[in-house]
């Protein structure tokens, strides 16, 4: 066999990475490419054999400290003769001395483990309906992009400034809400339409409730009722509010990291992406 190649991905090799996972059942959002690049143009990588993409992997580095893994996929016909691997391999050392988290399948959280990941919680996948907002949502606006960034740094325990700037840029397929009050912008989520449905994620917010008002929100900024919610696994976090409004559980991964893994704050109600964290 024709040894691998492995390079970084241009924009349009991101894209094709996303119609490979779209393939896998993994649900991407419509502009996930463009904002995926924007964040990190270098942290997207694909292995080539006889001058085609056949497996692919991201290693975003969102700050000095942190990086994310995810969009590992190897086309069905190429498993199996070491090529995934090979990527693997060539893909974190992008990370060099951070610390790597990822969303994983539970079924592979033991070859995770064999390159160093330790499982340090859970994210849940949850599926349902919202009523729609009485009020018309709060958008965010450019001005409020440091507070977005302080309140995201303070939930999650590190900085992606990057991903940030353009993951909460308003679009037709992407819109991000904020909890406005006397004190200031104190939350915000993105909503994006997704190949199938829409997904709001980030949310940020003191309390369980104030989540649901921004999904609310978020959902309708949209004109969506029908949402898919990632979040963190705790026993009274999101996930419970969700249940008790008759959302269904439709997915579950490991969160695992290498190297020690960032403090999350308890304003974390949802995470942004599987495949950014």
């Amino acid at each position: 066999m024709t040894q691998p190649i492995c390079r970084t991905a241009t924009l349009d090799e991101i894209g094709l990475m996303l119609d490979w996972a779209a393939a896998e059942g993994w649900n991407p959002g419509l502009a996930d490419a463009p904002a995926f690049h924007a964040a990190a143009p270098g942290g997207f990588f694909v292995a080539e054999v006889d001058s085609q993409p056949v497996a692919a992997i991201s290693v975003v580095n969102h700050s000095p400290q942190v990086a994310f893994l995810g969009l590992y996929i190897c086309l069905p016909e190429y498993r199996g003769r070491g090529i995934g691997y090979a990527l693997w391999t060539h893909a974190l050392t992008h990370a060099g001395a951070r610390t790597v988290g990822l969303d994983g399948v539970p079924a592979q959280e033991a070859n995770y483990a064999k390159s160093g990941f330790v499982l340090a919680g859970r994210t849940r996948r949850f599926e349902g309906s919202l009523a729609p907002c009485d009020t018309s949502p709060t958008l965010a606006t450019a001005a409020d992009l440091d507070v977005i960034g302080h309140l995201d740094r303070a939930a999650n325990g590190y900085d992606r400034a990057a991903f940030l700037a353009e993951w909460t840029a308003q679009s037709d397929s992407r819109k991000t809400v904020v909890l406005r009050t006397s004190r200031g912008v104190t939350g915000f989520a993105t909503a994006r339409l997704c190949r199938d449905g829409c997904k709001i994620g980030p949310i940020v917010a003191p309390t369980t409730e104030e989540a649901l008002t921004l999904a609310r929100q978020g959902a309708s900024a949209l004109n969506r009722t029908s949402v898919i919610i990632d979040t963190p696994d705790a026993p009274s976090g999101l996930g419970q509010s969700l249940q008790v409004l008759g959302f269904e559980e439709s997915f579950a991964t490991a969160r695992m990291y290498r190297g020690t893994p960032p403090s999350p704050g308890p304003t974390l109600q949802a995470i942004a992406t599987m495949e950014l964290g």
